[in-house]
């Protein structure tokens, strides 16, 4: 049996030992759904299960409140002196307003930590590697809702890490599905109150402009390529029917395939604002609050890897993997570091963001699915880590990504 083999097998040996405790670590996080920035359990819980052997050097509230690292090793192997290789795996746990994990960030953190551990058990029983090699964990929050990736990213988290694997819960297995990027606009007017119906000639009707804005953007969509998005919703409309409403909000997002066209699409939103602004007589603010999220670049040689590995344990992956125009802030990521953030059927046809994906979120169904596909990626670092020549193609895939993007 050659070590690729032989680490392959520990991998699935371990996580069949570990399957309950994972369960329970994920079926814990799920019973108790917190919302992005504010998911102090889930880490408090993360942090706990992988502190309790005392092999991982764990930090937590690592850069941010909610965030954590834990890290293993270097396991030697190579030559003297030559670069280790620093293996890192993604575990995200919030939630959604009202819904708790109806997009299974439960079951992400539950395949990140047992793809670590799968691997490090795999690492224990070598003694000889092409590279010295290293795993981190790290816990990132707050992907619903502002990007604790990107955060992260800003604060160097992932400046010594070589590769980052990932997987996300959905309605099928595919080794890579094309995200789309992302960013989120607040649109505010201020107008002035008066009586609606004694004085209504002394004000300045902002819920007039934010009828007109949210209009102007139904009518844009007509205009707008096939791929490209925008939807939002009035946050605030008025206080009460006889005031003239002096403050309106609106919240759109606004998503193109690639992150490059976002500009194109936001110049586009912002003239329908202005406009309604204009027509109405009321000031406007346009505020980006949060991170743009990038598109996922795709790295074709961990995409066959990591479908080989799910085939050998029985994942079935569509020819064709239905069109998915969801966002993630792993695309950021995946611009600056290597990587795979595969999609995993958990044994449901509902939707994400449903009370009925929550529901099979937190399922025992969900298990056989989930620990497959940590061992599918536990797996898929292993054939990196023992075959410098795939090391090499993906560190190529990524330079020809990158570079890609940059010309389309």
């Amino acid at each position: 049996m050659d070590q690729r083999q032989r680490m392959k097998e520990a991998v699935q040996r371990c996580l069949d030992s570990r399957r309950a405790e994972l369960h329970a670590l994920s079926r814990d996080i799920w019973s108790r759904p917190e919302l992005a920035e504010h998911e102090t359990h889930a880490h408090d819980r993360l942090v706990g299960f992988l502190s309790e052997d005392g092999t991982w050097t764990v930090q937590s509230h690592y850069k941010l409140p909610t965030a954590f690292r834990a890290s293993w090793g270097p396991v030697c192997g190579g030559v003297e002196g030559e670069p280790g290789l620093n293996v890192g795996f993604l575990c995200e746990y919030d939630a959604l307003p009202d819904i708790g994990h109806a997009c299974g960030h439960n079951l992400i953190a539950e395949v990140g930590a047992g793809a670590a551990l799968g691997l490090k058990a795999a690492l224990e029983t070598e003694t000889e590697l092409p590279v010295p090699v290293k795993i981190t964990v790290l816990g990132t929050p707050a992907e619903e809702a502002v990007g604790g990736k990107i955060d992260l990213l800003e604060a160097g988290a992932f400046a010594d890490i070589d590769l980052v694997f990932m997987a996300h819960p959905s309605q099928q297995d595919a080794s890579f599905q094309a995200t789309v990027a992302l960013d989120e606009v607040s649109v505010k007017y201020h107008g002035k109150a008066s009586h609606a119906s004694a004085y209504p000639w002394e004000g300045v009707n902002a819920l007039d402009a934010a009828v007109l804005a949210y209009n102007n953007i139904s009518v844009l969509r007509q205009q707008l390529k096939p791929e490209w998005r925008i939807h939002g919703i009035i946050k605030h409309g008025g206080v009460k029917p006889n005031i003239i409403p002096a403050y309106t909000e609106l919240q759109f997002y606004i998503r193109t395939p690639l992150v490059k066209d976002l500009c194109d699409l936001k110049a586009k939103a912002e003239a329908c604002f202005r406009a309604a602004a204009v027509a109405t007589g009321c000031q406007v603010e346009i505020e980006y609050p949060a991170h743009a999220y990038y598109n996922i670049l795709p790295n074709a040689t961990l995409a066959n890897l990591y479908e080989n590995n799910g085939k050998a344990l029985g994942i079935q992956f569509p020819e064709q993997p239905e069109k998915f125009s969801g966002s993630t802030d792993f695309g950021n990521v995946s611009f600056i570091v290597p990587g795979i953030h595969p999609f995993f059927y958990i044994g449901t046809d509902a939707f994400n963001h449903t009370e009925e994906y929550t529901e099979a979120a937190g399922a025992e169904k969900a298990q056989l699915f989930t620990l497959r596909t940590a061992k599918a990626l536990a797996m898929t670092a292993v054939d990196v880590l023992c075959c410098p020549a795939l090391l090499r193609q993906v560190r190529e895939d990524f330079k020809r990504a990158t570079l890609k993007q940059e010309k389309t």
